[in-house]
């Protein structure tokens, strides 16, 4: 061999690595489309200013000034009244259920102690489970009550519609009171940390086996591809059970999260949701054709996942296109589960409306994996 530098030689290796890049197209895709939906999420999908949040207003003393409250809430661009009942009690599921982030309760004999100038509480309850998500909104309530009354108090009760502000708004943040932020992330890090394990583990599940060269022998297997899923996927699910356990044990003992729900259903809840991302990582094994594709292809289930699911950034604060993605991924569901049972008590009725979503991803992503699955080598 010549020992001199030759650019002949160095060009033919260039041409190579071209020719080379140019037939693995799927990966020169995902190195065009991963940055180009990290820019679509943080350039049109993440707000730190939520607004149009869900708020049920209670109504015990129903009348003019109630009627401006409400129509003020729901002009503002903070609130979105999504009912007005006259029952507290209603008001307070809604907010235990995620249904609504704010419970603005009326009390009885407003509108007398209105008129006769004694300055009337108005109750605002927030969900506070994400501190983030209402701090601007509770920040507007006052002005925003007191800018709707100004119209209705006119001529002898002029004098009340301005200074002091015509109603004393109580704010209660419930489920976290003092506003600690490690309540809302450490259990989130439950979800979002089975999420990159899961996937990750089982997206080498076949490709592992091409390489090695034993995928033959597992064709060879009289089993059916929903039994080869099945025995693959298993024994991670007993790996995500014990990572599940020890975070759950740190959450409580080294950050002292309160967890005032039933362990034995958040433990239901944490199977069906390991149960689909291992779905996600096996589909992913299906399509990919070494363990490299498939390691790259997760990269396209976790940024959404970090992004659209309310972990990092308020869910309420992305636009609609954005938070109709996050409700088709299984993590923006279990985080609102795994908060609701360990920062509200909540109860199997009050999970129930994230936990069939999650069921039916693991249904419609399993079935995808079966079909998928391929009889032969090619």
């Amino acid at each position: 061999m010549n020992g001199r530098f030759s650019l002949a030689r160095v060009f033919a290796m260039l041409g190579k690595e071209f020719i080379q890049m140019r037939r693995d197209r799927l990966t020169l895709a995902m190195l065009v489309g991963i940055p180009l939906m990290q820019l679509i999420l943080f350039g049109y999908a993440i707000n730190m200013v939520p607004r149009h949040l869900a708020t049920v207003v209670s109504i015990s003393d129903p009348g003019p000034f109630s009627d401006s409250i409400v129509a003020a809430l729901a002009n503002s661009s903070f609130f979105d009244v999504v009912k007005a009942t006259n029952s507290p009690a209603e008001a307070h599921r809604m907010l235990a259920e995620g249904t609504a982030s704010f419970a603005i309760n009326i009390p009885p004999n407003f509108s007398r102690d209105l008129v006769r100038g004694v300055q009337p509480e108005l109750l605002v309850e927030a969900d506070a489970t994400d501190p983030a998500a209402g701090a601007y909104a509770i920040g507007a309530i006052t002005t925003i009550v007191s800018s709707a009354l100004r119209n209705d108090l006119r001529g002898p009760l002029a004098a009340r519609a301005y200074a002091p502000p015509p109603v004393n708004v109580v704010v209660h943040q419930l489920y976290n009171p003092e506003n600690i932020t490690r309540y809302n992330i450490v259990p989130g890090l439950l979800g979002m940390i089975l999420t990159m394990t899961m996937v990750m583990v089982t997206s080498i599940a076949l490709t592992r086996e091409r390489e090695r060269g034993t995928y033959e022998n597992l064709l060879a297997m009289p089993m059916r591809p929903t039994e080869i899923m099945i025995g693959k996927i298993t024994p991670n699910i007993f790996i995500g059970a014990f990572q599940s356990a020890l975070i759950l044990t740190v959450a409580r003992f080294v950050f002292h999260v309160p967890m005032l729900g039933s362990l034995p259903l958040l433990a239901a809840a944490g199977m069906i949701y390991i149960a689909a991302l291992l779905a996600v990582g096996y589909t992913f094994s299906t399509v990919a054709q070494n363990q490299m594709q498939a390691m790259q292809m997760t990269f396209f289930f976790f940024l959404p996942s970090i992004m659209l699911s309310g972990f990092i950034f308020p869910f309420r604060g992305m636009p609609e296109w954005a938070q109709w993605i996050g409700e088709v991924l299984p993590i923006t569901h279990f985080l609102r589960v795994v908060r609701g049972i360990l920062l509200k008590g909540n109860g199997f009725t009050e999970i129930w409306p994230d936990t069939w979503p999650m069921i039916l991803f693991l249904f419609v992503v399993g079935a995808i994996a079966v079909l998928r699955f391929r009889r032969t080598l090619d």
